[in-house]
Formats: C-alpha cells, structure tokens, sequence
C-alpha cells in the first residue's frame, strides 16, 4: 500500500509517500508509485500518537468493567486517534510480581484488541522488581489497595530494590495529603505544595537509584525549575502533561460540574495552566498523556477523581496546533516519537513512533480543516461521558491506520 499526503515528523512537514507492507514502513519518498490512499493539503500524516498513561479498568478480577474493559478502551482510543496505549497498574488484582504480570497479559491477550497494549507493574511496600523489564508505576499518595506509601522513607527502603529501573512517579507528597485532608476542597485538600515537595523526593531517587524516571501527569508551574534542573544535571527524567491540565483551570470550576472537574493531580490556577503549555512548547514536558480514568457519572457525583480523555485525543491536538501555535513537529515529537520511545523497549519487533522504514505502519491522520463537536452520542468509552462535551474542536480525526491496515471507530458500546 502506497500512501500520500504531507507528512509530520520532528523535522518538520513535507509532502511524500509511504509504503507499507504488512505491518510495517518499508520505504518513505517523494514518488514511490501511484499512491492507494491520497491525503489532501487539510490533513497532517503522523506517525501512531500514542497515549502512555491509561485506566483501562481491566484485570483477571473483572470487578471494574463495567465502566471500561480492554475492548472500549481500545475502540475509544481509535476514535481519538491513538494506536498505543499503557495501562495502569492500581488495579483490583494488580500486576506487581511474574504471576500477577503474566496473569493481566493473559486477560488482555484474551480480549483480542486490535491496538497495542504496554501494562506497567506496580509497586507497593512490599513489593520487588519483576525477573523482566517492564515500566513501574509507583503512587505516593492513596490509590486502589495497597500500591500506595505513607510515608517517603517507606518509598525510599522499596525503590533501593529498583535500581536502573523504569519508575513512573505519582508526584502527591502522602505527609502533606494526610495534613490537609480536612480542607473545604478537592483542591485544596491537594495543594500545589504537595506535587513540588513530592517532585523533589522523585527527583532525588532518581538519580539516588539511578532510575530512568517519568513524573506523571504534570500540573504546577513551581515544579517545572526543579525537572529543568535535574536535566540539566544528567538525570534521565521526562515528564507527562494532560490534556485538562492544557485546558482547563480552577476558574473552569463551578458548583454545577465541581463532581466532571475532580481529579488527581486537580486542576491548578490559570498560571499553572499557562506554564504547562509554555513548558510543552519548550520540551520541558514531553508527553500528552490523558490519565484517561472513567468513571461512571454517578460514580463522579459521589466525588471520584479522573475523567475521560481517549476519545477526544486527536481532536484535543488540533487545538494545540490551530488555536495554541503548535507546531505539527513539536506535536510529532510529544504525540508519537516520545511515546514511541517510552514504549518501544517492550513492544518489540515493534517500533512506534516515526515515519520511518522498519517502523510500525500504524498511522494519525489529522484534518486540520474540519471541525469536531464532541458529542456524547459519538463516544466510544464504556462509561459514556466526556468533560469536552459540547466543546468544538477545530480539527478532527481524519483516518487511523493499524500494522498497516485503515482501521474505522468500531460501534458504540450497546451494553
């Protein structure tokens, strides 16, 4: 298969062709051949954007299904343009030895989805490395069982078992949680404070331990010197961002849809807001990362945090590119080659992440030229909801190729 259209790499845009074959990129040029599939000047070709940090609620106890499995979260993703994803490990039964690793990948393998999976193990106070390399999420603050620590020492004693790993942090200082758990808010029960001394802690384990290390979900512009500075320093760190971190503020929240805008890290000031994009635009973050949670609507009434975000990824991007300045490099570099990098080390034969032969022939196509309402009735997520409904995006989703085949959102979920 021939494929023609501009595209958007880290070097910049060009017009060209790719030929795939099977499920990979064997040749990338200005005239391969009389092209199968022809793009127009509107749409932007990218390599598959991957989405590095998702809930997919999925585990061999199937206690949490029924807000989202393996399957809808695959079909979400497709809709919003993703070809990758990495599932978190807070699960009922979580992944955090051989058994309970090997266990989830025998569930998902089962569900037959058509994009690529990555599963992080967790770690826990009584946790040890896996006997293979993974990527490793570790919740400093309360999360689902007991993959979570109270107090830094505790996380210090088990990461010295994690030398040279692959460790994600969930940067919430658990002291400073526990001090204002009392507070009149959600936000304010997790005050910016609690991300920047937890991003210190992460930060010094990091290069105490040697860990190639990711800081999660990114939200406080205090924070971004301290991740400057240790790159500065050598330490292998790169940071995610969300999408309604990008988006949305505290000025954002009312008291009609405080329960829509709960999450963890929450929602920081216009500032804060105003730093993550400048430090996406800079390189100081280095993913769009949607922490894609779902939760039924009644479930967010009742104050869980987290919300949906697969569906509405491509057309989030658009933003970034048509009304934020972006340009479709620097959204090939934190869209496709970082997630790609991130997790190609565990994807092998495959490789994510550029238009490049021997590469993946999972492709994004963007159509810079038509807009996107999000609509409820178009949502592929089990849990049915999304805090961008009625939002007109810019852009939209114009075609998504997987191991080289064009790939259609399957239907919404009837169940």
């Amino acid at each position: 298969m021939i494929i023609e259209g501009q595209l958007a790499g880290p070097e910049g845009v060009r017009a060209g062709q790719l030929q795939l074959e099977g499920e990979t990129i064997v040749a990338v040029g200005p005239a391969l051949g009389k092209p199968d599939c022809r793009f127009g000047d509107e749409c932007l070709i990218f390599a598959g954007m991957g989405d590095i940090h998702i809930h997919a609620r999925d585990d061999v106890s199937e206690l949490e299904t029924y807000k989202e499995d393996f399957t809808t979260a695959a079909r979400a993703a497709i809709h919003g343009g993703v070809v990758h994803v990495a599932d978190m490990p807070n699960n009922r039964v979580a992944p955090v030895d051989d058994a309970s690793y090997r266990a989830k990948q025998q569930h998902l393998a089962r569900r037959g989805v058509p994009i690529q999976v990555t599963l992080y193990a967790g770690i826990g106070p009584q946790t040890r490395p896996l006997s293979f390399r993974v990527p490793y999420k570790v919740y400093m603050g309360h999360s689902v069982g007991d993959l979570f620590f109270t107090s830094l020492e505790q996380l210090d004693l088990v990461l010295s078992h994690y030398r040279g790993c692959d460790v994600s942090f969930h940067c919430e200082d658990p002291v400073l949680l526990e001090s204002h758990k009392n507070a009149a808010t959600h936000e304010q029960r997790r005050p910016p404070e609690c991300e920047v001394s937890a991003t210190r802690f992460a930060l010094a384990m990091i290069e105490k331990y040697a860990l190639r290390g990711k800081l999660c979900h990114y939200s406080v512009g205090e924070g971004l010197p301290l991740i400057r500075d240790a790159r500065a320093r050598g330490l292998a760190v790169t940071c995610e961002v969300t999408p309604h971190h990008l988006y949305y503020s505290l000025d954002d929240v009312t008291d009609a849809n405080r329960g829509w805008m709960q999450m963890n890290p929450p929602l920081r000031s216009v500032a804060d807001r105003h730093a993550m994009l400048a430090a996406l635009r800079d390189g100081t973050l280095d993913y769009v990362a949607t922490d894609h949670a779902p939760h039924t609507l009644d479930e967010k009434a009742r104050g869980m945090s987290g919300q949906p975000h697969l569906d509405t990824y491509g057309a989030f991007v658009t933003w970034l590119i048509l009304e934020q300045g972006f340009r479709p490099e620097q959204v090939a570099r934190f869209c496709s080659v970082n997630p790609g990098e991130f997790v190609n080390p565990y994807t092998a034969p495959k490789r994510f992440g550029r238009l490049e032969p021997g590469f993946t022939a999972s492709l994004t196509v963007l159509n810079l030229g038509r807009p996107a309402e999000i609509r409820r009735a178009d949502l592929q997520t089990k849990c049915g909801w999304s805090p961008f409904e009625g939002v007109t995006f810019p852009g939209s989703v114009e075609a998504v190729f997987i191991n080289g085949k064009r790939v259609e959102p399957m239907g919404r979920h009837s169940g």
